[in-house]
């Protein structure tokens, strides 16, 4: 039997469409044929399947457990659970290899996809495209399907991130947490129930809908329900989570959201008083103070791509111990395996701050004032994003303006710096400015405003 897909589903850093209308079964069975196809080439066996908590997740989940089976994998169902546990149970089992986790991550609830990982490696770009041309006939061996629960193994894997810390502090911890009613729920319970301290759970049944809120916490009204948690209980800090877990989204102990280059500054001081000189690698939508600080520090910042996938890809390339995105992907290779888990961020924030001997919110209070916008989203079809970027450059190179083309482009000027880049997820185009002052902000966001026009984009959400 063949099955074909719409390629459209088959994005840049990710496979991902909307549910009836561009995502089906049928295409999930494809992926399933493509894949097995690829994995077997590459010498291996055996792949790991989770899935999210989106209404349309077992369906998808099902259809290409037997797609892949159907081309000769033997499969190994996880079952509901945050994609980062699919990573730890491709990166930790000797017999698998390969790893597909059905997610929407944090898009909106009809829309879902895939997240893949190859031999302990970001599957994304080239890898993705080349999947239409594996998504042929199956035939010959059948692969086996099994069930294996890891999510105890998993949680002791995360606690080790604890290990050697000053029981007492331990004990003293008052947290709270917000799952969002996302896929990380049931870990988020399991974790908690065998950490120290006093901690306040909320929206930890999954559910599809997304009752109380959407499970995005790179957007600040997302957080409104932990803020009023830590204030209610004086609680030390609060967690939150996108709908997949590995995403996250910190509130200090004043209810002040801490933005993802910002929790990056404080990761980067404890990995680098353990590893001194270490690479860390930062998203080029981050503070510049963020690259100040690590160069403070004693360690070597260096300006990646956007991009979870990207991200880990550089992190093996440079062997930076630790990586950072706006968004709240956070990534740590100094003792753990490299990939973004939110539950595990969270550990080591703990750690930090106990290590560093300050609360979170005395952390978050000594770092520098960012006078910055956050990032800020305008809506562009897919193929015409790419397009304004280009045509952005091109009138800047004419100007003789002084930039970076890492991811979309970069603009150094006397006020700050502005970004404009297309987004790696959604049909839209994200910018970001930082300036000394208030003034100045308003000055890169008129540039910004400038160049959108001059490409025909629309302003009005900004």
């Amino acid at each position: 039997m063949s099955h074909r897909f719409d390629p459209s589903i088959l994005r840049e850093y990710d496979i991902r469409g909307i549910v009836g209308i561009s995502l089906g079964a049928e295409d999930a069975r494809a992926i399933g044929h493509a894949f097995a196809e690829r994995v077997r080439r590459e010498g291996g066996t055996k792949v790991a399947v989770s899935y999210d908590g989106r209404l349309s997740s077992p369906m998808l989940e099902e259809a290409l457990v037997a797609g892949l089976a159907e081309a000769g994998c033997d499969v190994v169902r996880l079952g509901l659970g945050p994609t980062p546990m699919m990573y730890y149970a491709e990166a930790s089992a000797e017999d698998v290899q390969a790893g597909i986790q059905v997610t929407g991550s944090h898009n909106p609830a009809d829309h879902n996809g895939f997240k893949l990982v190859l031999h302990g490696r970001p599957f994304f770009g080239a890898d993705i495209q080349a999947l239409r041309e594996n998504a042929g006939s199956a035939g010959g061996r059948r692969g086996i399907v099994t069930r294996r629960d890891v999510l105890p193994a998993y949680i002791d894997r995360l606690l080790e991130g604890l290990r050697g810390l000053d029981p007492a502090r331990l004990a003293a911890l008052r947290i709270g947490w917000d799952a969002g009613n996302g896929a990380v729920g049931p870990a988020l319970e399991a974790l908690v129930a065998r950490l120290p301290g006093e901690h306040h759970l909320l929206f930890t049944q999954v559910d599809g809908h997304f009752p109380n809120h959407h499970p995005d916490p790179a957007e600040a009204h997302n957080l409104a329900d932990l803020q009023a948690l830590v204030a209610e209980q004086q609680l030390n800090f609060g967690v939150a989570f996108d709908g997949d877990g590995d995403r996250i989204g910190i509130v200090d102990g004043l209810g002040r959201i801490i933005a993802g280059d910002q929790l990056l500054m404080i990761y980067a001081e404890d990995v680098l008083r353990r590893s001194p000189g270490a690479t860390v690698l930062i998203d080029i939508k981050a503070s510049q103070a963020v690259f100040d600080r690590v160069a403070e520090l004693g360690g070597r910042p260096l300006m990646g791509k956007s991009g979870h996938s990207l991200i880990k890809a550089k992190m093996k390339e440079t062997g930076a111990l630790l990586a950072g995105e706006m968004t709240g992907h956070a990534f740590f290779a100094d003792d753990w395996y490299g990939f973004d888990d939110a539950l595990y961020a969270a550990i080591r924030l703990i750690a930090a701050s106990i290590r560093l001997g300050r609360s979170v919110t005395e952390l978050h209070s000594a770092l520098p004032r960012m006078i910055n916008t956050p990032e800020l989203r305008f809506p562009v079809d897919d193929g015409r994003k790419f397009a304004v970027i280009a045509e952005v450059t091109a009138r800047l190179q004419a100007s003789g303006a002084a930039f970076d083309t890492i991811d979309g482009v970069r603009v150094v000027t006397a006020e700050g710096w502005w970004l404009l880049r297309a987004s790696n997820t959604q049909a839209a185009l994200v910018a970001r400015a930082e300036s000394v002052d208030e003034a100045g902000l308003s000055r890169l966001l008129e540039e910004i405003d400038a160049q959108l026009a001059a490409s025909g984009v629309s302003r009005e959400k900004r």
